[in-house]
């Protein structure tokens, strides 16, 4: 099981609005994130980690402006927290290992596929295309990557 976490050099490959996003719970402006409309077959992995947190399909058009998803990969990389700022109460969602803020937990996802949809930021994320899965050490992960129809 490879090791996730957290490193000064990772912090410091990040631009700034990848830091911006992480590490100072940012938002990214809707509509401008690099993975909004990516409908390639892979997983998006946490910036500063590595970690996997959603696979391609599990990805779906909200309309929100931001990429969502219906699950996570695996919920042990996935942190949900109680999120009272902006006058609101949302449940923030975080990478468990990197501590990266990646956006919010909504209850209106798609009903069919379990109702919730993770708002994420492309800016807390790095897409690992399908074909280069296994060469990166996600070979684990391929079951859960399927053709985007």
């Amino acid at each position: 099981m490879p090791k996730y976490s957290k490193t000064p050099e990772a912090i410091s490959k990040l631009s700034p609005e990848q830091y911006r996003v992480t590490q100072e719970s940012g938002t990214e402006r809707p509509g401008t994130g690099e993975y909004l409309d990516n409908k390639k077959p892979g997983i998006y992995v946490d910036i500063v980690s590595g970690e996997p947190l959603f696979a391609s399909s599990d990805k779906f058009e909200s309309g929100c402006g931001w990429p969502s998803f219906t699950k996570p990969i695996d919920t042990d990389h996935v942190a949900e927290l109680r999120d009272a700022s902006h006058g609101m109460i949302r449940t923030e969602v975080r990478s468990a290992h990197g501590d990266s803020h990646l956006g919010h937990v909504f209850n209106d996802g798609p009903r069919d596929r379990g109702g919730l949809r993770y708002c994420i930021n492309s800016a807390s994320l790095r897409f690992v295309h399908r074909d280069t899965m296994e060469a990166e050490g996600y070979g684990d992960y391929l079951d859960q990557v399927e053709d985007i129809r």
